[in-house]
This record gives C-alpha cells, structure tokens and sequence, in this order.
C-alpha cells in the first residue's frame, strides 16, 4: 500500500501539467471536488456506510478537508498554471517530511525545544538540495515569487493538514469521512472559482485529467493518505513523501521532456538524504 500510494500521489503533477492548459485551477478542483462527492456518496449509499460520530468529528474533518484538500492541492494546481514545472512544485512540496518531523521534535516529549545534531545536518542538505534543483531556474523564468508562493502555501497545508488529522481525527470509514473533507474544500474553494475569468476547453487532456483526479486521486490516493494516517505515525506516513519527488521529476522527464540534468538528480538525492535524516533521527 505505501507504494501504490507514492505512485498515486506522484502522478497528481502529471495531471496539473495536462489539465491546466484547458481550465482555471479552482474552476477544475471545484469539478473534481464535486464529482468525487458524487462518487462516494453513491458508494456510501451501496456500502451504507456509518458516517463519523459527534459534532466534534464533523469540525476535525472539516478542518482537515480545507487544508489537505482546497489548501494543499489549491496552491499545488495554482503553482502549475502559474508557469512551476511539475518536477519542481514536487520537489517544493517534498520537503513537508522535514516540517513534520521538527515540528514533533519541538512539541513531544522532555527537551522538547532541542533540535539534534542529524535533524541539523538532514534539513541542511535538504535545502541544499531544493536550491540546486531551484537555483537554475530562477533566471528563466519558472521560478517566480508568486508561483513560488503558491507552493509554500500547499506545503504548510499538506503538513498542517496531516499533523491536525493524525492527532485530532478518530478512527472512521475512509469513505465517509473523505466526503465530509471534500464539501469542506468544496464550499472554500467555489467563491474562489467564481472569481476566475478562464473559460474550460472540454480537450480530452482535460477530460483524461479529470477522470484520473477523481477516481485515480481523490478515491485512490487520497483514500490511501487516509488509511495511512490512522495506521502509522505522522512522521513514518509522511516521510514516505520524499519518494514523491524523484518519481515525479522521472514521469515529467519522461511525458512534458522536463529538463532532468545531473545537478538536478545530485539536488534531488541530497534532498531525499536530508529527509531521511530528518526522520529517522532519535527526538530527546
């Protein structure tokens, strides 16, 4: 499952990459949105599914649903139309395991304000990393402080969203509690879509996008990232994500011919290096 769920999540760029050229972000998550909500309440309605417990439940998935979902992939698909590739909003993105595990650090257990000497030297490297994925790219105009923004904006949305799930979500049907998340980010998100001028091309790329955002993203991966939090810790579970990168940078290489040079594959490796220390590392 931990696999299937890297590969999943990893082709989430891949569509952005297909589905913005014919549609405005939000525009197309409030589709996707909508027609996921579909999908699982017509699951639900066959399955009859329980539905979460306690008006607290309902709230904590709220929360969740607008951060993991309208914040996270929001600023993901609105970094990609705005010029990012998709290897690099990947590699942006990636980094969520470094906030997670020093955010652990600094809130559990004695000493909880001392950062060790591997979470040091881990995070250091990752940045060393971004920045020789990011560095060259800065002067030809992918990078920009907007699209840039956007993609620290779904990086402390993934990571906030996965910390408040893993801590105040109980146990519940993945399924149910997926169609909560998603009317929460749907209700965020349409005021925003309203605003967009763009008009949709109904292209088969951005129907191919689409159905794959539904049931390959929304019902698989998403599915999965659900699972994932109610089975392992915070810090396992998102680690996993600095497999995402690489996959990434590989398919947008192989697909759009992204540029995938060798300062680029260094960058990444320390990158994934300096996560994997981050992580693994002992908390005091």
């Amino acid at each position: 499952m931990p696999w299937l769920f890297v590969l999943i999540w990893s082709t989430g760029f891949i569509v952005a990459r297909f589905g913005m050229p014919h549609a405005p972000p939000i525009t197309f998550l409030c589709i996707r949105y909508a027609l996921s909500v579909l999908c699982f309440g017509v699951w639900i309605g066959v399955a009859r599914v329980a539905w979460p417990v306690g008006r607290a439940q309902w709230l904590h998935l709220t929360v969740t649903g607008v951060l993991i979902h309208a914040g996270y992939l929001g600023g993901v698909w609105a970094a990609v139309k705005a010029g990012l590739g998709a290897g690099t909003v990947a590699l942006l993105v990636g980094l969520q395991p470094v906030l997670t595990a020093l955010w652990l650090t600094l809130t559990t257990g004695s000493g909880r304000h001392r950062i060790p000497a591997q979470q040091w030297v881990g995070l250091l490297l990752g940045l060393a990393g971004l920045m020789l994925v990011v560095w060259r790219k800065l002067g030809v105009g992918e990078v920009t402080p907007w699209n840039l923004a956007l993609a620290v904006v779904a990086l402390l949305s993934i990571t906030t969203g996965a910390l408040y799930q893993k801590r105040h979500v109980a146990p519940c049907d993945v399924r149910s509690a997926n169609l909560v998340q998603l009317l929460a980010a749907l209700a965020v998100s349409l005021p925003l879509a309203l605003l967009e001028r763009e008009t949709i091309a109904w292209h088969p790329e951005f129907i191919g996008a689409m159905a794959w955002s539904v049931f390959g993203l929304t019902l698989g991966g998403s599915s999965l990232l659900y699972m994932l939090l109610q089975r392992g810790a915070a810090t396992q579970v998102t680690s996993l994500l600095y497999l995402v990168p690489p996959v990434t940078a590989l398919m947008a290489w192989a697909i759009f011919g992204e540029s995938l040079t060798l300062p680029m594959m260094l960058g990444m490796a320390l990158t994934a290096t300096g996560v994997a220390l981050v992580v693994r590392a002992p908390t005091h």
